[in-house]
């Protein structure tokens, strides 16, 4: 298709936004900008300019808010056990195994990734921030560096193979018009490679960063990572140390049941609670473990205090991550599913992937360059912030690109690796990385620049060596 001087401008300000990233400013205002142009071009009224910006900000609120939501009922129970008392006496045999902040790098990496492998991120996340991350900021490891390990291995490393669910590669596998468990076992090797390389290289940047376990900022870290002080509630119970006790118990013990019981769901189940429905069973079971906790502790005053637990739950998800809401905006505006609210239109503008459909024809038949290409065309149809929307479109690619010296399978895997690594949560802000960011208590976008240069050479490394193993 030919392009249009909105397609040109959504081009631009893409440009603009990830230039505006490298040079680690703010990139708000170049995505609300971006959005009130477009639509004004678009639409040849100034008038629905303004309602693209209101129209985008409500959409990306919508598809962001299950994020927001468990952020901020995991955080609710959290400052519960606090209350309690509790929150310290969980993770006590957690710290014998943390036993340093080098360890707990790399403790967080298999915990997480084998986790991720079976349920995807969304809904491990939660239990992995509320379970390890506290262990393992007090054995010396920084918040920002418990979050590079977590999205690597999560966002990263298993949602980009997604071996076990096999949504992406059944999608990359359907536009390529090969079979599925060809790409899956290509992503798998690949993933890997990856996720190896980015969390060697990110240990080797931050590990100056990690401190003696003695170290007090261990202990500042860890209270920081809820941004919540004394709540100023008083205890009615008259048995708090038998109630703290308890539920230092019962919470690991009742959140590991959840890992148990969606294993079985998954395997011998007839339902498989992965992705959304997963983050949902853990929100709820966060919810009556919230109400429980305050109950025991404040007793009939716990009406007053679940509330206050929620409100400033919400109050710190929105703080940390409503930035993300406009950028993400704007790439909603990029992607058809979206664009068609934004806009007000019943044929949806597909900005994005129709500026990657357009230069298709041009890329030379070099298999180094194909490879890299479909690399590429992954990562910047991951900027919707999905990773799986672009999908079909690298799949279509790799068909129409496949020559005797790479096939088809690995050219949707090296697709699918750009597109989920960028849009799955590690390298861009407006993704599930939100929530890692969240839960850790650090800067989303400081993370994204974390993050940035160990999985780009990951993922530069990995394409290298599919056209050497593939």
């Amino acid at each position: 298709m030919s392009l249009t001087i909105p397609h040109l401008l959504y081009g631009f300000f893409t440009l603009l936004i990830l230039i505006t990233m490298i040079f680690r400013r703010g990139i708000v205002l170049p995505s609300l900008l971006g959005t009130f142009v477009i639509a004004c071009f678009y639409k040849g009224s100034i008038v629905s300019g303004f309602m693209a910006i209101f129209n985008a900000n409500l959409v990306a609120a919508r598809e962001l808010f299950s994020i927001f939501l468990i952020i901020t009922f995991m955080l609710a129970l959290l400052n519960a056990l606090k209350d309690l008392k509790a929150d310290v006496l969980m993770i006590q045999p957690i710290q014998k195994v943390m036993v340093n902040g080098h360890l707990s790098y790399f403790v967080l990496i298999a915990v997480t990734y084998v986790v991720s492998l079976f349920f995807w991120p969304t809904p491990a996340v939660p239990l992995i921030c509320a379970l390890l991350v506290p262990a393992a900021i007090r054995s010396g490891l920084p918040a920002i560096t418990a979050a590079v390990a977590i999205t690597i291995a999560g966002q990263g490393m298993a949602l980009s193979s997604d071996y076990i669910v096999q949504v992406a590669p059944a999608l990359s596998a359907a536009a390529a018009g090969v079979e599925t468990s060809a790409v899956a076992d290509r992503a798998l090797v690949l993933s890997i490679i990856t996720g190896v390389i980015a969390s060697v290289l990110a240990y080797l940047f931050y590990r100056n960063s990690i401190r003696s376990k003695v170290d007090p900022r261990n202990q500042t870290e860890a209270e920081q990572i809820q941004d919540y002080d004394s709540s100023g509630h008083k205890a009615a119970s008259k048995h708090l140390n038998k109630w703290s006790r308890a539920f230092a118990w019962l919470v690991p013990i009742v959140l590991l049941s959840v890992v148990g019981y969606m294993l079985y769901s998954k395997f011998f189940g007839s339902s498989d609670l992965v992705g959304g429905e997963g983050a949902a069973f853990v929100g709820g079971v966060a919810v009556i473990l919230l109400l429980l906790a305050t109950a025991v502790f404040g007793k009939q005053n716990a009406l007053d205090y679940v509330g206050n637990h929620i409100t400033n739950g919400f109050v710190f998800a929105f703080k940390a991550m409503g930035p993300v809401i406009p950028i993400a905006g704007f790439f909603f505006l990029g992607n058809a599913e979206f664009s068609r609210e934004i806009l007000l239109v019943e044929e949806a503008p597909s900005f994005l992937f129709d500026i990657i459909s357009s230069i298709q024809a041009f890329l030379p038949e070099s298999t180094v360059f194909v490879a890299f290409s479909l690399l590429i065309v992954g990562i910047i149809t991951g900027l919707d912030g999905s990773g799986f929307s672009g999908l079909p479109l690298t799949g279509a690619l790799a068909a129409s690109l496949e020559s005797a010296s790479i096939d088809a399978s690995t050219l949707a895997a090296i697709g699918q690796l750009g597109a989920i690594w960028t849009g799955g949560g590690a390298l861009i802000a407006w993704s599930s990385l939100i929530a890692v960011a969240g839960f850790c208590g650090v800067s989303a976008m400081e993370l994204v620049r974390k993050n940035f240069f160990p999985v780009i050479l990951g993922l530069f490394i990995a394409t290298l060596a599919a056209l050497i193993i593939f």
